[in-house]
This record gives C-alpha cells, sequence and structure tokens, in this order.
C-alpha cells in the first residue's frame, strides 16, 4: 500500500533486509567492545562539574572594580600631569617673553642713553659774552651811560643828555666852571654836565667811577640827581 504522504513509498523486502542486518552489525560492534575491553571502554572522559560559587563571583566582581578604579586613578593622574605640563609651559613662555621684554627694553635705553645730547653741565662752558664796545667819544660816553642807567632805572633820553652836555661844557670832559656861584663858594661844577663834588658824592652810581672827571660817571650821576629832582635830564633846559 503506498503512502497518503507524497514522496514517500513503502519499503521493499530487500530494504528491510539490508536495515536489519546493519543493525545487528551494529550491535555486535557494540558488545564486542564491551566483553574486550576495547578501547571505548578504557577511555574515559571525566568532566568536571560546575557549581555556582557567590564569594567567587564576589571577588571577581570587586577585582574588576579595583581595576576600573585604578583605571580611573591612572587617567586622573595622566590629567593631572598633563595640566602641569600645560601650565609649565605655560610659565616657561611666560618667562621667556619676560625676560625678553626685560633685554629689549635695556637695549632701547642703551640706545637711547647712547643717543642722548650731552647735558648742558657737562658741555664745554660757553664762553663768556664780549663785553660792549663803546666808542671813547660824546657819543660813546652817553650810550654806555644810558646802559648803566636803564639797568638802574634811571630815566632819561639820548637827545636829553646831549643836548644838556652841549650848553653845559661843549663835551669837554675835563671842563670846570670858576667865575659862577659855585666857584664863589669853594665848590665849582666839574665834567661833562657840570655837577659839584657834594651833589657828584651825593647821587653817585654804584659801578661807575668815583672820579668826577670821569664822562660816564659824571653823566649817570648828573642824571640820577636831574631824576630825582626834575623827574628826567630830559626836563632840564637851563643851568641845574
Amino acid at each position: 500500500m503506498r503512502s497518503t504522504h507524497s514522496g514517500y513509498t513503502r519499503l521493499s523486502k530487500v530494504h528491510k533486509i539490508s536495515a536489519a542486518g546493519l543493525g545487528a552489525a551494529g550491535a555486535a560492534a557494540v558488545a564486542f567492545a564491551v566483553v574486550s575491553g576495547g578501547p571505548a571502554a578504557a577511555q574515559s572522559v571525566a568532566v568536571k562539574p560546575v557549581a555556582f560559587d557567590a564569594k567567587a563571583f564576589t571577588a571577581d566582581e570587586q577585582g574588576r572594580g579595583e581595576l576600573a578604579q585604578q583605571a580611573d586613578e591612572a587617567a586622573a593622574q595622566a590629567r593631572t600631569e598633563a595640566a602641569a605640563t600645560v601650565k609649565a609651559d605655560g610659565e616657561a613662555k611666560a618667562a621667556k617673553a619676560a625676560a625678553d621684554k626685560e633685554r629689549a627694553e635695556k637695549e632701547t635705553a642703551s640706545r637711547s642713553a647712547a643717543r642722548q645730547p650731552v647735558k648742558a653741565a657737562e658741555q664745554a662752558p660757553a664762553a663768556a659774552p664780549a663785553p660792549k664796545a663803546y666808542g671813547n667819544d660824546l657819543d660813546g660816553w652817553i650810550n654806555q651811560a644810558l646802559d648803566i642807567m636803564r639797568a638802574k632805572g634811571i630815566p632819561g633820553s639820548y637827545e636829553g643828555i646831549k643836548r644838556n652836555v652841549l650848553r653845559e661844557s661843549t663835551g669837554n670832559p675835563q671842563a670846570i666852571n670858576d667865575w659862577d656861584v659855585n666857584a664863589v663858594n669853594g665848590v665849582p661844577s666839574k665834567g661833562l654836565l657840570q655837577i659839584i663834588d657834594p651833589t657828584f658824592q651825593a647821587f653817585h652810581v654804584d659801578g661807575t667811577s668815583w672820579d668826577i672827571y670821569d664822562p660816564v660817571a659824571n653823566i649817570v650821576a648828573s642824571c640820577n640827581y636831574a631824576a630825582k629832582t626834575y623827574g628826567s635830564m630830559d626836563n632840564v633846559n637851563s643851568a641845574y
């Protein structure tokens, strides 16, 4: 009878005999191995039983935790060392920059000092200005007297002085009046502006000669007297 399942047929008689023979042969082989103590019986595999050990598991977990902690600590140390290295590098760069700046400032100061002009105290003293030259004549005497009068604050002008000099002595510094009232009283008028000795001495100006016949000293003393009495020699138009 055919099987109701598609693709399968019933075994034939020959097929049954072959299968039975194969089964018997296999059984005989197993029996022989057991009886004769062959290699299959001699070689037995010992398998160690596996059992759950809580302590071992806990220790293993602790080991992994310690390893993780050590890894974290190593990472933290590495970060610390890296930060220290960066800081050291920064400090080294800052120190180098400061040193470079200081060296540059010193070089600049040195160049500036080298270019600095010589101080006035270190320069050779300037030569004293040459004294003003005046002619040894009426014009020179009046101009020299005017410079002294300006320094002393005594008023007077070139024209006012010259006008009175020409009227009093005609420009002769050695002139002397031996006929007027002063001469009669024993104190004759002398010099360019015909001043008497007591008046010359009273109105003498420091820095000039005490010689009444000195033309510059005579002019300055006479103008000093005229300034106190008339306001200025320019205001004198007659004997004074």
